[in-house]
């Protein structure tokens, strides 16, 4: 199981009004450079080596469904699972799985948290690699208490 990590601007970012669980899409990147928690924007990230946008890997990752509920005052943001699956070639390497927000505009691309999947991984043609929240889909990304 992967681990997470929250970058530290997202919890000032939130209050700030730049992420719109209800409207703005949310992005899982791949790539193989550990990322800092001080970072704030995807292309800090990425500049670094990435899977390249071939072989099934659209550049910017693929798009995860958030969900927003409340039970007694405690807010759960969950997502969809996102499968990646190699095609024509190989996909990676590639050891962390980032959510970013991809239509936030100041900062661009704003990052949310990553999971570190321990290891390098290289997905063989025809392979899938699936990212799921807290190990379930849809599965929790984080809650507000």
């Amino acid at each position: 199981m992967a681990t997470y990590n929250k970058f530290q601007d997202f919890s000032e970012q939130l209050v700030r009004g730049v992420h719109d669980f209800d409207a703005h899409t949310f992005k899982i990147a791949l790539t193989n450079t550990l990322p800092v928690n001080t970072q704030v924007s995807l292309d800090t990230v990425t500049n670094n080596p990435a899977p390249a946008a071939t072989n099934g890997y659209t550049a910017g990752g693929t798009a995860t469904t958030i969900a927003i509920s409340e039970t007694t005052g405690t807010t759960t943001v969950t997502g969809t699972q996102v499968v990646f699956t190699a095609s024509g070639g190989n996909l990676g390497p590639f050891q962390y799985a980032i959510l970013y927000n991809d239509s936030a505009t100041s900062p661009a691309d704003a990052l949310i948290a990553y999971w570190d999947y321990a290891a390098a991984v290289t997905l063989a043609d025809g392979e899938t690699f699936t990212v799921k929240f807290n190990n379930a889909s849809p599965g929790t990304i984080f809650t507000l208490a």
